[in-house]
């Protein structure tokens, strides 16, 4: 293995210790919350939507993560309890480069959850017009 291939394994490893960090750093509290959208169907394309535009520089179009930003594609991310994604996503984590998200509106935080939750390649990542029938 050449020392270029060494380190972007050590990144990669990094980014998504970090990413599990965040999760694991939550008080067991906020996993108590539940996600008032779960059942909104709409939920996950708007979040789909906000994480395009507020999360996808840093963590990557396809949630695959770049540079010190882990992937969010993973079993953790998608298994966490909504409110954990939340309390990440409000009060982020500045040493590890991660801005919080506090002023945005709870809802809008609760879309990105949503969107988090649901597996790449779901129907939230689908381009709007892919899975309506025309009107």
């Amino acid at each position: 293995m050449t020392p270029g291939r060494v380190f972007v394994g050590i990144a990669i490893a990094c980014g998504v210790a970090a990413g599990a960090v965040l999760i694991q750093k939550a008080p067991a509290s906020a996993a108590e919350k539940r996600n008032p959208l779960e059942a909104d169907g709409r939920a996950p394309r708007a979040g789909a939507k906000l994480y395009a535009y507020r999360c996808a520089s840093c963590h990557g179009r396809n949630r695959e993560g770049r540079g010190n930003a882990p992937p969010l594609d993973r079993r953790d991310v998608r298994q966490a309890a909504p409110g954990t994604l939340l309390w990440v996503l409000r009060n982020g984590s500045l040493h590890n480069g991660m801005p919080s998200f506090a002023h945005l509106p709870e809802a809008q935080l609760w879309q990105i959850v949503t969107y988090l939750q649901n597996p790449p390649g779901s129907q939230a990542d689908q381009p709007p017009n892919a899975s309506s029938s025309s009107r």
